[in-house]
């Protein structure tokens, strides 16, 4: 695949490929070395066709006897999602998910890293939480510019978000991903990513249900 064009990849593929590369991670740590579509269609609960899909989008394609050279495809993957130069990360709200999410991430990926948090506690301001320093939230505007932070993560109270969105975006903040129960709508060239944690498991207890339903 011509990298230049790896912007037109749909999103969605996108996110696959990052969740193959993780899959493929630990495969390498199994002492594995080559891996077939269909155990990673198993392992994601996919089709095999849209694996192979998806990799044909990237340019890999594998063979019938030994299928995808493990390595080589997370190099690839790499090299499409991957940014040239580290990007970094702040986290607004440094309360239980924050500071969960913040000492989850650290360590995880070489280019992408959370290197500032803010909260609105005077308490939590100008110490180091999680591994990470720790702002006051109205100190956005200097710190994200100053550290060159265009990714933010949003995990404060639902009756803070609106706020503390306009000050991200007024401070530069290309990108949000967003784990308040409050939607957000951003402008053209600011992309958003919003993860409910209540939807999602309201969405499983629904299958759930059905199931007990149909065996009852």
């Amino acid at each position: 695949m011509d990298l230049k064009n790896s912007k037109d990849l749909p999103g969605k593929t996108i996110e696959r490929l990052s969740q193959y590369r993780r899959i493929l991670y630990n495969s390498i740590h199994e002492g594995k070395t080559n891996v077939y579509s269909h155990e990673l269609a198993r392992m994601m609960n996919l089709t095999p066709v849209q694996v192979r899909r998806d990799l044909m989008l990237i340019g890999y394609s594998g063979s019938q006897s030994k299928g995808y050279l493990i390595k080589d495809l997370i190099s690839l993957i790499g090299k499409i999602i991957d940014s040239k130069e580290p990007q970094k990360v702040a986290i607004v709200g440094m309360g239980n998910l924050g500071r969960a999410i913040t000492s989850y991430f650290t360590g995880k990926r070489e280019r992408l890293s959370i290197v500032a948090a803010f909260d609105n506690d005077t308490q939590k301001a100008n110490r180091i939480i999680a591994g990470v320093p720790c702002h006051h939230v109205n100190q956005l505007k200097e710190v994200l510019p100053a550290e060159n932070i265009k990714i933010a993560i949003l995990t404060v109270a639902p009756e803070a978000t609106y706020d503390v969105a306009k000050m991200l975006l007024d401070a530069g903040i290309k990108g949000i991903l967003n784990y308040t129960s409050v939607p957000l709508s951003v402008p053209e060239g600011v992309f958003l990513e919003e993860y409910d944690i209540v939807t999602s498991l309201e969405k499983l207890a629904f299958f759930v249900k059905q199931d007990m339903q149909d065996q009852a």
